[in-house]
């Protein structure tokens, strides 16, 4: 391993485990991995089995990536299996939800 690839500027790491978590509803749990200088930012959102959002989420100021890392992910209109990825254009919308509990990794490139 060469160490000199860890000091370089700007390059982080972060072990999911150790990602401080935020309870933004009942069973729906976010954990912070990185937020760059222009805004974007990246997370892992943990949901249990039969969860879903309140209300809309809707992709402001920029488009939301998502990855399914776990699980059975629905936008409210459809199911989405481990290994799916999900663009979100900025403006768009969904109503996360999930019967069988899903972990996802989160993305926002424009904050």
């Amino acid at each position: 391993m060469n160490p000199e690839i860890l000091t370089q500027p700007g390059y982080t790491w972060t072990d999911v485990a150790d990602a401080p978590s935020r309870e933004l509803f009942p069973g729906i749990r976010l954990r912070h991995l990185w937020k760059g200088e222009n805004g974007a930012h990246a997370h892992v959102l943990e949901m249990d089995p039969g969860t879903s959002w309140p209300r809309r989420d809707v992709h402001e100021p920029g488009p939301e990536e998502v990855y399914v890392l776990t699980g059975t992910f629905n936008d409210g209109a459809r199911d989405y299996a481990a290994g799916t990825f999900i663009h979100a254009p900025a403006g768009s919308w969904h109503i996360p939800a999930s019967e069988t509990g899903c972990t996802l990794f989160l993305f926002y490139p424009e904050g």
